[in-house]
């Protein structure tokens, strides 16, 4: 296996923990979790799998692919319209694993909600993140 099909093991491992916020994945997250992964490449047997084991944690090593994982998360977490305290807490966690700035994990918390279905658009989430970078 390549070091990029275990990076991208790796991001579907951290998304379904993330889905197991809540200590159960709704099958709108499921599907959700599916459809990452067949985008990534990453067939639905060796998906499933991963629901029933871990994989080790690979950091990605880019910042573009940090701040692209952290917006598939936020994505995750509103595909049911409904954020606990601990989903949003823990989100904000992982954004600084990653490395992202505090103030931009943060400043896309907040901005989400002035958008449909609170998705933040992806020129709204760069923008945010270059200027903490600046």
């Amino acid at each position: 296996m390549s070091s990029s099909y275990n990076e991208k093991l790796s991001i579907l491992s951290e998304m379904i923990a993330f889905a197991r916020t809540d200590k159960v994945i709704k099958e709108s997250e499921y599907l959700f979790l599916v459809g990452v992964a067949a985008h990534l490449g990453v067939d639905k047997d060796a998906f499933d799998e991963l629901l029933h084991k871990k994989v080790v944690k690979k950091r990605l090593k880019s910042q573009a692919d940090r701040i692209v994982q952290f917006h598939r998360l936020i994505l995750l977490m509103n595909i049911d319209q409904h954020q606990q305290d601990e989903e949003i807490e823990n989100l904000y966690n992982i954004g600084l694993n990653m490395g992202l700035p505090p103030s931009a994990i943060g400043q896309v918390l907040e901005v989400m909600h002035l958008y449909p279905n609170m998705v933040v658009p992806p020129d709204v989430l760069i923008k945010i993140f270059k200027a903490h970078y600046n």
